[in-house]
């Protein structure tokens, strides 16, 4: 890796990793390119400012829960590729029920040019500990929209913040209200936690956030591969 970047189970193995873009439970339903392991990489101060968050969380009896985190840049170009294959995406409609494939770049829920190439950027949820494990994704169950009950969507151990991730959907919007109180307090609670240590959180998606003081950190394509002694 080149340097200043680490695995997060490094600087902080009591963060849980559901590394989506690694496997099929994601809107492409496949793994994406460079994601040669299910590991989360960040730049250090970014992985340092997240192992903070992840303390003051813990106290309450919180803790949280990475999706992704440094993406190469080769992934971002699949994603675009995917989104333009002039397929109807029928397979992963759940993560975009409302929506047409092909307008998902251009309403800004995918990113052409992403931060989290940079290492700079995380997509988080929280869980309650004890953490319950998750049950297994199955890429051949007919799960609910992102946008329904939890209950019939892809397994997950995060709390219900009133959709799933990568809900391409004005319901993901972080101030939405079309989600009850008690969703809009989690997200609230998430969004506070994060920008204490740094973090700043992108409207459209209640999960994302870039960690602010890193600057204009280069993007990067190097493949993520399994830590050492894996």
């Amino acid at each position: 890796m080149p340097e200043n970047f680490v695995y997060l189970h490094d600087i902080d193995a009591t963060i849980a990793q559901d590394m989506r873009y690694a496997g099929a439970d994601n809107f492409t339903g496949r793994p994406l390119a460079g994601y040669d392991a299910a590991e989360c990489i960040l730049r250090r101060e970014a992985a340092v400012a997240l192992k903070a968050v992840q303390a003051d969380l813990v106290a309450s009896g919180y803790a949280l829960k990475v999706y992704d985190c440094y993406r190469p840049e080769r992934a971002v170009r699949a994603m675009l590729q995917w989104a333009r294959d002039g397929g109807d995406g029928a397979a992963t409609r759940r993560f975009f029920p409302r929506l047409e494939k092909r307008s998902l770049f251009a309403l800004g829920y995918i990113a052409t040019r992403s931060r989290h190439s940079a290492g700079v950027a995380v997509d988080v949820t929280l869980i309650e500990l004890p953490a319950a494990p998750a049950a297994p994704f199955d890429a051949a169950a007919r799960y609910g929209p992102c946008t329904g009950p939890a209950s019939q969507r892809a397994p997950d151990t995060s709390i219900d913040m009133g959709t799933g991730f990568d809900c391409f959907d004005d319901m993901s919007h972080t101030a939405s209200t079309a989600v009850t109180p008690e969703q809009r307090r989690r997200r609230a609670q998430l969004v506070a936690a994060m920008a204490r240590r740094g973090f700043r959180n992108y409207p459209r998606e209640w999960w994302h956030f870039a960690f602010a003081k890193s600057g204009a950190a280069p993007r990067m394509d190097f493949p993520i591969h399994p830590r050492a002694g894996r």
